[in-house]
């Protein structure tokens, strides 16, 4: 996932359609980009660098989403505050 990327296209008022258009990157690819399904090639890097006026580097650095199992009975019940 590249959070830093989606950052920067809500912060220059972009909207995916338009970036992709501008860049020469179709919507469906520019989207599995975003989201980490597939990996830009040095041009596209490139190219949504410029454009979105950020470093390549920043932009590219990719997170990895983990969900982290909770043991039995740490959780609070839904609908229950702990301050009862």
């Amino acid at each position: 996932m590249y959070p830093n990327l989606k950052l920067q296209i809500f912060r220059r008022g972009s909207h995916q359609n338009r970036l992709a258009k501008a860049v020469g990157i179709d919507e469906t690819v520019l989207s599995k980009i975003i989201h980490g399904y597939r990996k830009p090639t040095p041009e596209q890097r490139k190219a949504l660098a410029q454009f979105l006026e950020a470093e390549e580097e920043w932009l590219f650095e990719q997170f990895e989403v983990s969900r982290m199992p909770v043991e039995a009975g740490t959780a609070p019940a839904p609908g229950r505050d702990d301050g009862d």
